[in-house]
C-alpha cells in the first residue's frame, strides 16, 4: 500500500509520461501491486534476522541492469541466511526460472533452470534475453520445493524510441546499525521505473554487538568485526538483505547498482588501502569483497571480477530521453593527498598527472557525452564532483576523496562536456549522507559559468537521523554560493523526467529509529531542459 504522505502528483507523472509506448505505467503497477502477495509489503513489525529461516529464497529476488531487451533476475539460496554457507551444502543446486507478461503467469513469456553454485554462494544472475522493449514483466524462481516472492521488472525502451517521461530513484549508504531502511518501504509504494544505488550498499566496519538498532542473537560473529574475508562480506551482505523494506525495492524495480568505498574498505584508492595494508593483504581483501559484491548484486555475469578486477562503469539508455554513464571513482584513482582530510586546494589537488577515473574511463565518458542522442545526460556515480567547500580556520576546505581533490580530472571532463556542446548534463551522487543541490562548473575558485547540475542525495540510514538543517548545511550554504538547496534527513531521491523537465523529489524522514515510521516530501528542485539552473519549492 502507497505511503498517505507520498505526494506524488501521479496524473502530472502519466501526462509527462505519454508515448506511443507509455513508459511510465502507474495504473498497471498500481493495480497489480493490489493483489500480488509479497510484492510490496510495509511490515508492522521487523523481523529478527532469522525471522525468514527454513525457506531458500530468504534474501529475496531482484532484478537489474535493464536493456530493450533484456533484464537479469537475480536471487541467493540461503535457508539460513546467517549460518555458514547460508546453510546451503557444498553442491550444486538446480534453480528454475520464470517470466511472464502477467503476476498470475498465466503468460509466461522466458523459462528454464540454471545451477546455482556453491562457488558463487549459490547466487543466480539470470541474463533473460529476447524480451520486448518498455514492458513491464514479472518473475520467479523455484527450488527443492519452495517458490520465491513474484518480483516485477521493466525493460527500457528501444535505444531509437521517442519517449516523453520516465521515473527513477536513487539510493546509497545503508549502515546496518544506524537505523531502519525505511526509505526503501517508501521507494517500493512510488515503483519507479529503475532504481540506482551508488554505493555503500554494505559497511565492512564492525557492527556492534547489540546490532544497535537492530539488535539479534543471531548476527553472525563475523560481523562484530571488520570484515576482511571473503566469508566476512557474505554474511554482511546476507544481514542486509534480510531487510523486508529493502526486499520490498527490489522486488518492485530493476537495480542498477554501483560500489563506492565501505563495500570494500573505506576511502581505498585502487590498490591502496586506507590503513595502508600491504599490498598482497589489500589485494586479497579487496578480491574476495568484489566477488561477494558480485554475487549479492543483480548484474551480469560479464560483470563477474576476473583476479581481483572488475568492470563496472557502463552505460543505459532510457530512448532518446536519457542515457546513463555509470561510473567507477574507486578501482582507477590516484591516491587522496593532503592526509585524505577536508582542506584547501593546492598544487596537488591541481597535479594534472592524478586522476579520479583513470584515461580510459575518462575518455569513455568523453566519447559517450559526445555521441549522445538522448535530451538527458545523466553521470551515476559515487562521490560529489561539484565542490561542496566549507570555511575552516579562514580557508576554503572541500573533500580530498570527492573530485574536489582532483581538480584537473574534473576539469578534463567538464571542458570535455563544453567542447562537445553536450547540454542538460546531470551529476547524480550519494557519499556525503545529506541531500545538496549544486551548479557544476569548471573551476570553483574564480568566475565560471554553470555547464551542468549536480544532486547529491542523502543517505538511506548512515549518519542515523540527521536533521532538516545541520551546521554542514550551514557551512556549505556560507562558503559554497553555487549550493542552491541542502537537507541532512535521511531517504532517497525520485525523479520524473519529460523532455521539458527533471525534477527531483527529496523523501525524507524525521526518525529511522523505527521501521513503521514513513517518509514526506522536503523539497522538489526543478531543472528546465537546455538551462543548467536549479528551481527549488
Amino acid at each position: 500500500m502507497a505511503s498517505p504522505e507520498l505526494s506524488i502528483d501521479r496524473n502530472k507523472v502519466l501526462r509527462a509520461g505519454t508515448t506511443r509506448r507509455r513508459f511510465l505505467t502507474w495504473a498497471g503497477v498500481a493495480g497489480a501491486l493490489a493483489f500480488t502477495p509479497g510484492l510490496v509489503s510495509s511490515p508492522t513489525a521487523f523481523p529478527s534476522p532469522a525471522a525468514r529461516g527454513d525457506h531458500v529464497f530468504a534474501l529475496g529476488v531482484a532484478s537489474g541492469d535493464p536493456l530493450s531487451d533484456a533484464v537479469i533476475l537475480w536471487t541467493r539460496l540461503a535457508p539460513e541466511p546467517l549460518a555458514p554457507r547460508g546453510g546451503m551444502s557444498e553442491s550444486d543446486v538446480p534453480v528454475d526460472w520464470e517470466i511472464a507478461l502477467d503476476n498470475k503467469f498465466a503468460n509466461v513469456v522466458r523459462r528454464g533452470t540454471v545451477n546455482a553454485t556453491a562457488r558463487d554462494a549459490h547466487s543466480v544472475h539470470v541474463d533473460v534475453r529476447g524480451l520486448e522493449p518498455s514492458t513491464e514483466y514479472y518473475y520467479r524462481f523455484r527450488s527443492g520445493g519452495h517458490i520465491s516472492d513474484v518480483g516485477r521488472t521493466r525493460t527500457a525502451p528501444a535505444a531509437s524510441a521517442d519517449v516523453a517521461g520516465m521515473t527513477f530513484a536513487w539510493a546509497s549508504c545503508q549502515a546496518w546499525a544506524d537505523g531502519f531502511f525505511n526509505a526503501y518501504g517508501d521507494m517500493a509504494s512510488a515503483a519507479p521505473d529503475v532504481v540506482f544505488h551508488l554505493g555503500d550498499y554494505i559497511y565492512e566496519k564492525p557492527i556492534p554487538a547489540d546490532g544497535g538498532r537492530r539488535g539479534s542473537s543471531a548476527m553472525p560473529s563475523s560481523c562484530h568485526s571488520e570484515a576482511h574475508s571473503l566469508d566476512d562480506y557474505r554474511d554482511r551482505y546476507a544481514l542486509y538483505k534480510l531487510d523486508p523494506h529493502l526486499q520490498a525495492a527490489h522486488r518492485t524495480s530493476p537495480f542498477i547498482v554501483t560500489f563506492d568505498d565501505h563495500e570494500i574498505e573505506n576511502n581505498w584508492a585502487a590498490d591502496i588501502s586506507e590503513d595502508s595494508a600491504p599490498l598482497p593483504e589489500f589485494l586479497t581483501r579487496r578480491a574476495g569483497a568484489l566477488k561477494a559484491w558480485w554475487e549479492n548484486t543483480p548484474v551480469r555475469a560479464t560483470v563477474h571480477p576476473t583476479r581481483g578486477d572488475i568492470r563496472i562503469y557502463r552505460r543505459f539508455t532510457f530512448g532518446n530521453l536519457a542515457e546513463f554513464s555509470v561510473l567507477d571513482t574507486r578501482q582507477y584513482r590516484s591516491d587522496q593527498v593532503n592526509g585524505d582530510t577536508d582542506g584547501p586546494l593546492n598544487r596537488l589537488t591541481a597535479d594534472p598527472a592524478r586522476t579520479i577515473t583513470g584515461d580510459v574511463q575518462e575518455r569513455w565518458i568523453l566519447d559517450g557525452l559526445g555521441s549522445s542522442t538522448a535530451r538527458w545526460n545523466v553521470l551515476a556515480h559515487q562521490t560529489p564532483m561539484a565542490d561542496l567547500a566549507r570555511s575552516r580556520r579562514g580557508s576554503r576546505a572541500v573533500s580530498m576523496d570527492a573530485w574536489s581533490g582532483y581538480e584537473a580530472s574534473r576539469k578534463r571532463v567538464l571542458d570535455g562536456v563544453r567542447a562537445r556542446g553536450v547540454e542538460n548534463l546531470v551529476s547524480i551522487v550519494g557519499d556525503i549522507h545529506r541531500s545538496v543541490v549544486s551548479e557544476l562548473k569548471t573551476t570553483y575558485t574564480r568566475p565560471a559559468p554553470a555547464v551542468g547540475v549536480e544532486i547529491a542525495g542523502t543517505s538511506i540510514a548512515s549518519g542515523a537521523d540527521g536533521s532538516d538543517s545541520d551546521e554542514g548545511d550551514r557551512e556549505l550554504k556560507a562558503a559554497s554560493p553555487h549550493v542552491k538547496f541542502g537537507n541532512s534527513q535521511r531517504g532517497y531521491v525520485l525523479n520524473t523526467l519529460s523532455r521539458s523537465s527533471w525534477e527531483a523529489t527529496f523523501r525524507v524522514a524525521e526518525s529511522i529509529a523505527d521501521p513503521g515510521n514513513t517518509l514526506h516530501t522536503r523539497a522538489t528542485i526543478t531543472i528546465p531542459s537546455a538551462r543548467p539552473e536549479v528551481l527549488v519549492t
